[in-house]
């Protein structure tokens, strides 16, 4: 799962750059949803990336971002802006259902963009033996 943040205006390919760079040659192919604050849902490069790439888009208000934990240190822009700590690392947790960071928090060229893998769920190993 991919949390991103970005200032207002970025383009898609900025977006495109930041994601690629974050994955480190990891297939894009293998994600599968993208999560960023409520606030940023509507920022045309992010809807046009999720719409190129098939994926859905999850919008998290700022209370659930802050209640999610940091690997990064807190971002000073995103406290002063929308009174959190960090945009992509919890919105790429919330959006593996809690799961663990991947990658941290990268910053490219006004995106930011963290990595979560889903957490699994707590049957999977049942339902694969079957």
């Amino acid at each position: 799962m991919l949390g991103i943040g970005c200032r207002r205006g970025v383009t898609l390919a900025q977006i495109e750059r930041a994601v690629q760079a974050a994955l480190d040659g990891t297939p894009l192919a293998r994600v599968t949803a993208v999560g960023t604050l409520d606030a940023k849902a509507n920022e045309p490069a992010l809807r046009q990336f999720c719409a190129a790439h098939g994926l859905p888009l999850h919008a998290y208000a700022r209370d659930a971002l802050a209640a999610a934990p940091l690997q990064s240190a807190p971002s000073a822009a995103a406290r002063a802006q929308f009174g959190v700590d960090g945009v992509c690392e919890p919105c790429a947790r919330l959006a593996a259902g809690a799961g663990p960071l991947w990658r941290g928090k990268l910053a490219l060229d006004g995106v930011t963009v963290a990595i979560a893998l889903r957490h699994p769920e707590p049957n999977a190993a049942i339902h694969a033996a079957r």
